[in-house]
């Protein structure tokens, strides 16, 4: 935290705004501008040459967003943060900062659907190469990097399949090589891990899920080290455009409030849920970042606060029997994204897998008989009691 707060439960509420600075309202207001006005026309000109601070057009920065920024950076132990329009305009604009044509980028093995097609995508248009890692060992790193490696991109816990990688172990290979780190941190949040204090350098969010938490708003965040973000800002993001509407940037700010309380009763849920699946005879295997028996529990107890609001979990039988448990249950949402109030489960074989090649799918570790659920705020035996009817159904069938 910073200095003026100490715990993050307080940070989420109060950092990045000055209610003494906006007329005392108690909310940060929305300042839905496109421009800016200058005084005078020297001004314009010394703003646009940096040589004063102020705003200008709200591409290049906006007072709402800025407090969100602000805040994020507080919230990761970052020098600074920001905002953008999706969790992939930040992903592509961070990916594309540190890169340049010919360079080359090492993955975590697995990652979410559309951050595979993106690398796809630079692969073909500018021979920015790529090599999936399980990142278990140093030699293994070390084995994989080339002169070109200007990044090493992480999940962790991966999305679907909960593997976790242990941070400093890459952070001090990665360092001793000039190589900046960025890691996605959708699933655990600021309140759950904070890779930066594990040496990492850029820390992502699709702000979309739970630093929203309300299933309204489509959003991303970055944090880091001043000059890696400035790098962001002053290139992909203002060039690209990608930027955070102020509407969204102050629901934002409303949803990160309540995150501790939402990320502890997601975690209390998932964990209870998950103890029951392990119990069921139509399941085959379930992955929890906080069970004691996974093989990354140890890198989860050391990097993370809790197991996290998420489960996937095999279904014994076929593509098909993982699909009909999905349509069996009735309080549970079919649905993609995550970390909002209501409970989702989703097939990613299919859905936000489904542009990955099968045998890179494969892999990952995602089966066609692969589920995920997120885990949401609803009572948990109501939740139990619809998965127990489906798994049944999906049982009799």
């Amino acid at each position: 935290m910073g200095e003026k707060y100490k715990h993050i439960e307080t940070a989420v509420i109060h950092e990045g705004y000055d209610s003494k600075q906006h007329l005392g309202s108690l909310a940060a207001p929305i300042f839905q501008t496109s421009t800016f006005v200058f005084d005078t026309a020297e001004q314009g000109e010394r703003r646009f040459a940096g040589e004063e601070e102020g705003y200008i057009y709200s591409r290049l920065g906006n007072p709402t967003v800025k407090a969100l920024e602000d805040r994020i950076a507080v919230l990761e132990g970052a020098e600074a943060g920001l905002a953008f329009a999706s969790g992939m305009a930040a992903v592509s604009a961070v990916l594309l900062a540190l890169t340049k044509a010919n360079d080359h980028i090492i993955c975590s093995q697995g990652l979410y659907g559309c951050t595979f097609g993106l690398l796809k995508l630079m692969k073909e248009k500018y021979n920015i190469d790529h090599d999936f890692c399980e990142m278990k060992t140093a030699d293994e790193l070390e084995a994989i990097i080339r002169p070109e490696t200007t990044c090493i991109y992480i999940e962790t816990p991966i999305n679907p399949t909960m593997k976790m990688i242990d941070l400093e172990l890459v952070a001090a290979i990665a360092h001793k090589h000039g190589i900046a780190v960025v890691v996605d941190n959708t699933f655990s949040t600021p309140y759950l891990q904070k890779p930066l204090d594990h040496g990492c350098d850029i820390v992502l969010h699709s702000a979309t899920k739970y630093i929203c938490g309300h299933g309204d708003v489509i959003a991303g965040l970055a944090a880091g080290k001043q000059d890696l973000i400035s790098q962001v800002a002053k290139s992909t993001l203002k060039d690209i455009g990608g930027i955070l509407s102020p509407f969204d940037a102050w629901l934002l700010l409303r949803g990160l409030k309540t995150l501790p309380v939402r990320m502890d009763r997601h975690s209390e849920n998932a964990e209870r849920i998950f103890q029951m699946l392990k119990k069921e005879p139509m399941i085959d295997r379930v992955y929890y970042p906080g069970d004691t028996e996974h093989p990354d529990y140890l890198i989860m107890e050391k990097q993370m606060k809790q197991g996290g609001g998420l489960i996937s979990f095999e279904v014994k039988g076929t593509k098909a029997d993982a699909q009909r448990l999905l349509n069996e249950l009735k309080l549970i949402k079919i649905a993609v994204s995550l970390g909002d109030a209501e409970t989702l489960i989703q097939h990613p074989a299919t859905m936000t897998h489904a542009v990955v090649p099968e045998q890179s799918r494969l892999e990952m570790g995602i089966t066609d008989q692969l589920v995920r659920l997120s885990v949401g705020l609803e009572n948990w035996e109501d939740l139990w009691d619809d998965l127990k009817r489906a798994l049944t159904a999906v049982e009799m069938k």
